[in-house]
């Protein structure tokens, strides 16, 4: 029999919908991403809150669904007190003859063009427990990053 005749709706040809992937590993945050995640969880519930249209709301539910983990897996973090690298520091780098700075964060708060990088990006990687005058390896070579000044970033702290 043809499926244009048994066939009730397209909603049986539809792609499943699957659950938002949760990164592998930690869920690392600083105080800011913390607020943040309970922030987007309130916005979402009041967005559910006001929406009608039953695939919109199936839509925020999910996304509700993430947050809510995100948000009760959350291991809130604050920088080495010995002042290494580590999570919520702000660093200052030389690579290639360039100097940048950089804070670093939880993955649902990073923000590369505001200089916020997970924890779990490769530069961060390398940088993690590195100290003020210390080379670090980067992309196979020893001496690659110059860490210049480290200092906890106070904007992600809060």
């Amino acid at each position: 029999m043809s499926v244009a005749f048994r066939r009730e709706s397209d909603d049986e040809h539809k792609e499943p919908e699957y659950e938002l992937p949760i990164a592998v590993g930690p869920n690392l945050v600083t105080p800011r991403g913390l607020r943040l995640l309970g922030e987007e969880v309130a916005r979402i519930e009041a967005d559910i809150a006001g929406t009608a249209d039953e695939e919109a709301r199936k839509k925020l539910q999910r996304r509700l669904r993430y947050f809510l983990t995100r948000q009760s897996t959350a291991e809130v973090q604050t920088p080495p007190a010995d002042g290494s690298v580590g999570i919520g520091s702000r660093v200052a780098y030389r690579l290639n003859g360039t100097e940048k700075t950089i804070t670093i964060v939880g993955g649902d708060e990073a923000d590369p063009a505001r200089g916020h990088i997970a924890f779990s990006a490769p530069l961060a990687r390398a940088l993690m427990g590195a100290e003020v005058g210390e080379s670090v390896e980067y992309q196979d070579r020893d001496d690659a990053i110059a860490i210049i000044a480290v200092e906890p970033d106070p904007e992600v702290m809060a």
